[in-house]
């Protein structure tokens, strides 16, 4: 899945550079350019959050694939998808940009491997019926998120994040009542993706030549992992039904184009409203759990959702507050 992070100085509308040029966004402040232009956005908005909250009706049809061979499909046909993204927009110099940059390398080394870390635990987490634990997990993380900046990069927390956050940290305590044990699902996506988030942030570098790079430094180790599961007689792929090989493969596609969707979204919507339209991926993917596999939800499961949103009401009020007090920047779509 992808997602939208909350650092304070993040820019997911940095208007794209020209096709040969520099990888490196360079955010800039705009005006939005009419009503269609929203509209679009809006749609495009819409559709890549709702495409993410239905993933989960996905991955149960790539059976009797497991979780690693399913994740090793997804890092494979997902660089085969950047790569002809790149070759169509002749990006082939914003690679080599970030092949030449040793710190940015690094970051997207440790991108690759919290994005595979996120890709794993999710795909099991669905096809062993923890969907619900999973909608947590991104429910919680831009609470996450906000966290790691404070950590991590000494922002401070207004006192209504500290608020939404402490009152998240109930939440997390109840659930583990209810579940038994720490909702570990939910935690590793929630910190996975916010790590994932914030080396984005400090490498600032495109969505397409991000993940065309990233994929690429893990492609040797899905291969790797296909090609022992052929010699052990157990790879799916090719060996199952002919839908079933199709689907496998059309794993890169179904990564790609949601991010294609985000993209045009974000430089045609205020950042202000991308925040609040993030919430529809958890939401979608709490009801496929709940309402069309029938997780069940006891009455702690309950109590402890309805803390976590009452948090993140919390926290949502406060940052579309700060948004308008600040005027979000907004940009003006090249694409």
């Amino acid at each position: 899945m992808g997602g939208l992070t909350t650092y304070r100085d993040h820019q997911p509308g940095s208007a794209p550079p020209e096709p040969g040029g520099s990888a490196y966004a360079k955010p800039r402040r705009a005006r939005l350019t009419g009503g269609s232009s929203l509209r679009t956005g809006l749609i495009a908005g819409v559709t890549a959050y709702g495409l993410w909250g239905f993933f989960p009706m996905y991955f149960p049809l790539l059976e009797p694939a497991g979780a690693l061979e399913i994740l090793a499909h997804r890092i494979a046909w997902s660089l085969v998808v950047s790569l002809l993204l790149v070759a169509a927009t002749r990006g082939w110099g914003k690679i080599r940009a970030v092949l030449r940059n040793r710190r940015v390398m690094g970051l997207l080394v440790a991108s690759a491997t919290l994005i595979s870390v996120n890709w794993g635990v999710y795909i099991w987490a669905v096809n062993s019926g923890h969907v619900v634990e999973a909608a947590l997990g991104y429910f919680v993380n831009p609470l996450i998120s906000v966290l790691l900046g404070v950590v991590l990069l000494r922002e401070r927390m207004r006192p209504l994040q500290w608020a939404a956050f402490a009152i998240a940290a109930v939440a997390v305590l109840v659930l583990t009542l209810g579940y038994g044990a720490l909702p570990w699902v939910a935690l590793v996506l929630a910190v996975s993706f916010g790590m994932y988030g914030l080396c984005k942030k400090l490498a600032g570098i495109e969505s397409i030549p991000s993940m065309t790079v990233e994929t690429a430094i893990t492609f040797p180790f899905a291969i790797a992992y296909l090609l022992f599961l052929q010699t052990q007689g157990t790879l799916v792929f090719g060996h199952s039904s002919l839908a079933n090989t199709l689907l496998l493969a059309g794993c890169g596609v179904i990564t790609v184009v949601p991010l294609l969707l985000f993209n045009a979204s974000a430089v045609r919507v205020p950042l202000s409203i991308v925040g609040l339209m993030q919430y529809l991926t958890p939401v979608l993917q709490f009801c496929v759990g709940v309402f069309i596999f029938g997780e069940q939800m006891p009455p702690v499961r309950w109590i402890g959702f309805v803390i976590v949103w009452l948090a993140l009401v919390i926290f949502t009020v406060d940052a579309v507050r700060v948004a308008r007090a600040g005027s979000a920047p907004q940009v003006t779509p090249d694409l």
